[in-house]
């Protein structure tokens, strides 16, 4: 049926989606009848719910959730690489489950529910929409172990793991800057939340500090991946006079219309390498590399050392890996964007050192100051030179 959880290796079937029939029999017989049937039922998922995660001496089940299909070429197909990763790594003493395309909301509320009630151990929900459904779901699982991708809400059962992509985009940044010749740099921006706004002041700081002349305009599309509205922003953007495109959506859709322009538009892979449209208008990419996260957090289900944590990791720790710099980009300015990431990497530099003001022109960071964590999961504002007003 569709919405079905999905299941591979060991359980190559799919369990029945669960339902509810209305009946239309009215009779005191019939109703009593339900009634008892209902009360059944209630006992039956209570039940399930109390030994959910428990695999016994079987494998652990690592289920995942996520917001889109594992075709998009971008955020859903990094995850699920990773969870191929885990399945490549522990073999038969692993099966993984997933459900792609899920709604942020009630819909992710049901389906981290069925995903449970068919037996996982940990499940890895992988968009900051499936934060409150993720908590409200682990209160009545309290056997199962729940990761929350990029959200701030932990449980005893429910760890929170992200990645530093503003580090990412402080290097393509730094490389968007010297490669516009219309000194309008375009930005397609999924939500407004703090992750997005993090790597917008971050791209805009690094194009400025290397190209003076620099503008940024930020497009808001209100999806993390929805080709056509991805495709509109970015033909809107070029006829504005962008020539460099930077994206926080999940499909190549931005790189087809800038393949399409009529001049030169540069373009950067999101999420994944999108390396098809190498080397050109794709002159670089953010990779988020999720597969050693899924492993570590795999074993410790397995050797039964699991905690909750809070786990923020970037280019140090391989999670954030900058995309092969096409040979369109000059070998000056590759090796100063390199020399970026490995300075990053190094723990050397920080993309939001001061003298950083916000918009309105208040400081914010002052000389050599480095934002600390708790300013960035909170930032609302953009850094001063950004026009426009971040939407509510």
């Amino acid at each position: 049926e569709p919405g079905c959880v999905e299941r591979t290796r060991l359980a190559r079937t799919q369990f029945p989606c669960l339902g509810m029939r209305r009946s239309n029999n009215t009779t005191g017989e019939r109703n009593m009848k339900k009634r008892t049937l209902l009360a059944g039922v209630a006992a039956s998922a209570l039940a399930s719910m109390a030994f959910a995660g428990s695999h016994g001496d079987g494998p652990v089940t690592a289920g995942f959730v996520y917001v889109g299909p594992i075709g998009d070429g971008g955020w859903t197909y990094q995850h699920n690489q990773g969870r191929l990763a885990v399945e490549a790594e522990f073999g038969d003493q692993v099966e993984t489950i997933f459900q792609e395309s899920v709604p942020e909301g009630a819909d992710a509320e049901r389906a981290i529910t069925q995903m449970a009630l068919q037996g996982a151990d940990i499940i890895f929900t992988t968009s900051f929409g499936y934060m409150d459904p993720t908590i409200n779901v682990a209160e009545k699982f309290p056997n199962v172990k729940f990761e929350h991708a990029t959200g701030y809400k932990t449980a005893d059962n429910v760890a929170t793991y992200d990645a530093r992509f503003y580090e990412g985009r402080a290097v393509i940044g730094t490389i968007a800057g010297h490669m516009t010749e219309s000194n309008q740099i375009g930005y397609i921006a999924s939500f407004p939340i703090p992750e997005v706004i993090q790597g917008i002041n971050s791209a805009y700081l690094h194009a400025k500090k290397v190209n003076p002349d620099v503008e940024m305009n930020v497009v808001w599309v209100y999806t993390w991946f929805d080709p056509a509205k991805e495709a509109d922003a970015a033909k809107a953007l070029i006829d504005n006079g962008v020539d460099v495109i930077m994206q926080h959506t999940d499909s190549t859709a931005p790189q087809a219309a800038a393949a399409e322009a009529e001049g030169t538009v540069y373009t950067f892979g999101q999420a994944s390498d999108m390396g098809e449209y190498a080397p050109a208008p794709r002159i670089s990419s953010i990779i988020d590399e999720w597969s050693p996260y899924y492993i570590e957090r795999v074993r410790a289900v397995l050797d039964g050392t699991w905690e909750s944590q809070r786990h923020w990791g970037g280019i140090p720790e391989g999670e954030v890996v900058i995309g092969e710099i096409s040979d369109v980009v000059p070998e000056e300015v590759r090796a100063e964007a390199m020399a970026m990431r490995d300075a990053i990497a190094a723990g050397e530099y920080h993309p939001f050192t001061g003298p950083i003001n916000r918009q309105d022109g208040t400081p914010w960071l002052i000389e050599g100051e480095i934002a600390t964590d708790e300013q960035l999961l909170g930032l609302n504002f953009y850094v001063e030179g950004i026009t426009g007003d971040i939407p509510n």
